[in-house]
């Protein structure tokens, strides 16, 4: 199995990317967090790669972060999960506002990101609460913790175009950045850390 690639972007587009690992161009496809860290086309990068066989398929899936790669196969492991819904999951959310809604029960949440039902979010919560230990709880995103003012930032930007994760980090680094929580500099602020 492909555990692990290092190579030159050849071609990056939304979900996917063409990986040239010594002169063999390995499609990969990825989540909107790891789209949006790596670099352009020949730029030199690191996934971690699972590597998923059924019948006569065989995929690649590339995780920027190992946690993101972690979490992938936790969901992959809950019954009515595949590769495409675990790809939905990490893109719809951030990782640390996916273990916040799978641990405190926050169907709602979940349910938010496309192709994920509420029988379906139902069942991740279920099967995989308990089972998150390992992973860390550190809370980067603005989350279920946001103020009125964050979540209608995040909103504006998810309307905007911004993917909801892309969205609550950049009102995170917004606010990190010492940005009032006031609606107009919380906005142009997020807007700018979104844009680097």
């Amino acid at each position: 199995m492909i555990a692990a690639l290092r190579g030159k972007v050849a071609e990056k587009q939304a979900g996917a990317i063409v990986l040239d690992v010594g002169g063999v161009g390995y499609e990969v496809l990825i989540p909107i967090e790891t789209y949006s860290r790596i670099g352009e086309p020949g730029e030199e990068v690191s996934l971690h790669i699972h590597t998923h066989v059924r019948e006569n398929v065989l995929a690649l899936f590339g995780f920027h972060a190992r946690q993101d790669k972690e979490l992938f196969e936790k969901f992959l492991g809950v019954s009515g999960v595949g590769p495409r819904l675990g790809l939905a999951l990490l893109s719809g959310l951030s990782t640390p506002e996916l273990l916040r809604a799978i641990r405190t029960g926050d169907t709602k949440k979940l349910v938010r990101i496309p192709g994920v039902g509420k029988r379906t979010g139902q069942r991740i919560i279920l099967e995989l609460k308990d089972k998150l230990e390992a992973f860390d709880s550190d809370d980067d995103g603005a989350g279920d913790g946001a103020t009125a003012v964050e979540e209608d930032v995040i909103s504006v930007l998810v309307n905007l175009g911004c993917s909801p994760a892309a969205a609550a980090r950049g009102v995170a680094a917004a606010r990190r950045k010492g940005a009032p929580a006031e609606f107009e500099t919380l906005f142009r602020t997020a807007m700018a850390s979104i844009k680097r």
